[in-house]
C-alpha cells in the first residue's frame, strides 16, 4: 500500500528543518581554569569546552556513528510529534523494528512505521560507500502475517513503511565527524535493489546511487514486483530464525 501523502510531506518538512549539533563526546575532566564555566550561547559553550579539554571525537567508525546520528534524528521527530496536532510516536527498540512508530489523524490513520537509515558518501560523491539495509529478508518481511520479537506488530499491520535516509561525508578531521549531512525520505519499495546488502546477512539492499535515492529510483517497476522478488528470494534460515518462526507460527494459531 503506498504511504500517504500526509505522511510523506510531513516528514520531508520536519527533517527539512533538522540543524545537525552532534558536536563531540563530554568528557567531564577537562583543564579547565576556572569554574564556573560562563558562556553567553552555545557556540561560546562550544568553544570554552573544547579548549578546556572536555571534547573526545565521536567514533568514526560506521556502525557506531549511524546509530549516534539515528538516536538524534528519532529525537528530533519526537519533539516534532509533539507539536503536531493529531500525532502519536512510539521509540523503537535499539534491534528492532520500526526505529518510530506513528499512528493519528495527521498520518491518516493507521499504523505508520519510520526506519531510519545512515550511510557515508563513497570518494565520489555520487554513491552510497556501502549497499543500505532495507529489511532482514528471512523473518520480519519474509513472513507479514507473523508478529517478530523486537516489533511492535505484524509488517502487514503497517498502513506504510518508510525510510529516513541520512547520507554524510566523513569529516575525519572534526570532532563530530559528520560532514554535509543530506536528509532523504523515500518508501522502501522505491529505493530497492535486486542485490543483498551484505554477502554473510540476509538482508535486502537499497540502490547505492544518490541521484536513484533521491529521486525514488530502485529497480522496480512498482511495489508489486519489489514483494514478489524478494518474497521468493531462497535465503537461508538458520537454525535460531527457525525457533522465533515456530514461536511466532505458535502464537499466531492460540490467538483469536
Amino acid at each position: 500500500m503506498p504511504a500517504d501523502p500526509k505522511l510523506l510531506a510531513w516528514l520531508r518538512k520536519q527533517v527539512s528543518t533538522y540543524e545537525l549539533d552532534l558536536v563531540a563526546v563530554f568528557r567531564k575532566q577537562g583543564t579547565s581554569p576556572t569554574w564556573p564555566l560562563r558562556a553567553g550561547n552555545p557556540d561560546e559553550l562550544e568553544a570554552k569546552l573544547e579548549a578546556g579539554g572536555h571534547f573526545v571525537a565521536l567514533p568514526k567508525e560506521p556502525a557506531a556513528l549511524a546509530n549516534i546520528l539515528e538516536v538524534s534524528l528519532v529525537d528530533f521527530l519526537l519533539e516534532a510529534v509533539d507539536r503536531t496536532r493529531g500525532a502519536k510516536a512510539v521509540r523503537g527498540t535499539e534491534r528492532g523494528y520500526p526505529d518510530l512508530e506513528l499512528t493519528g489523524s495527521a498520518f491518516g490513520g493507521g499504523f505508520h512505521a519510520v526506519d531510519v537509515k545512515v550511510a557515508r558518501r563513497n570518494s565520489a560523491g555520487t554513491q552510497t560507500k556501502s549497499r543500505i539495509t532495507l529489511y532482514t529478508g528471512n523473518t520480519f518481511f519474509r513472513y507479514p502475517s507473523l508478529h517478530w520479537p523486537g516489533t511492535f506488530r505484524p509488517f502487514d499491520d503497517y498502513a506504510s513503511h518508510v525510510d529516513l535516509l541520512g547520507i554524510y561525508t566523513l569529516d575525519e578531521g572534526s570532532l563530530g565527524r559528520i560532514s554535509d549531512l543530506e536528509l532523504i525520505v523515500q518508501e522502501p519499495w522505491r529505493i530497492g535493489s535486486r542485490q543483498r546488502s551484505s554477502t554473510t546477512r540476509e538482508y535486502l539492499g537499497a540502490v547505492t546511487s544518490l541521484d536513484a535515492l533521491r529521486e525514488g529510483r530502485g529497480e522496480f517497476d512498482d511495489e508489486a514486483a519489489f514483494y514478489k522478488f524478494w518474497r521468493t528470494y531462497k535465503f537461508k534460515i538458520g537454525a535460531s530464525v527457525q525457533q522465533q518462526l515456530d514461536k511466532a507460527l505458535a502464537a499466531q494459531k492460540k490467538s483469536p
